[in-house]
């Protein structure tokens, strides 16, 4: 992987030994693990029905993190939650994960930080339009896992109806916020790289 395609923590917390990385391995998942418990529990009122940034969350855990770490943190967060640590929405356990509603939504979030983490080793989190359809792609993933799961329990048009529409335009504002933010930072990160390097 060359320099320029280094996930944006890559370049912030630079690594030089194996023990340097490891150690910023386990505070990333760390961190990217409390993070996430911390976004499933606040919401935020909005119209039809409040919303979490949990969604928001994973997306750019995948987009900063990259894909190997981005995976990684989302799976062990999946893990604590199924081994009874209370950091989904609504508590933890393993039948949270297996038969709850919001149990497709979890597993796609972890699909939704791989594809995130590929495409920002790409470049995608690196300009505005293109950080938008990474947004884009991997809420998509997100609803299409979780809809798929909630249209086996309820049918399809009920998942549609109680799992993708009330949510359209909290998703909206997220994915706004996130595709102008992140590429502003990841700008004035390289920038500032990029002047070291002149030093």
């Amino acid at each position: 992987m060359s320099a320029t395609s280094l996930p944006l923590v890559e370049h912030l917390w630079q690594a030089s030994t194996r023990a340097a990385r490891v150690t910023r391995v386990i505070v990333l998942v760390v961190a990217g693990t409390a993070v996430l418990a911390v976004s499933a529990k606040v919401q935020v009122p909005f119209v039809p029905v409040p919303f979490t940034m949990q969604t928001a969350v994973v997306l750019v855990i995948g987009l900063t993190y990259g894909m190997r770490l981005g995976v990684a943190t989302v799976a062990a967060y999946l893990a604590e939650g199924a081994a009874g640590l209370p950091v989904f929405a609504a508590g933890g356990g393993a039948a949270y994960l297996l038969s709850s509603p919001t149990a497709g939504y979890l597993w796609g979030m972890l699909a939704a930080a791989g594809l995130m983490g590929v495409l920002a080793e790409r470049g995608w989190d690196r300009t505005i339009p293109k950080a938008l359809g990474a947004m884009l792609i991997g809420t998509a993933a997100i609803f299409a896992v979780g809809i798929g799961r909630l249209a086996y329990m309820i049918g399809a048009g009920p998942a549609v109806d109680a799992g993708l529409v009330p949510f359209l335009g909290s998703e909206a504002l997220k994915i706004a916020l996130v595709a102008v933010t992140l590429p502003t930072v990841r700008g004035l990160v390289d920038r500032g790289l990029g002047a070291a390097d002149r030093d």
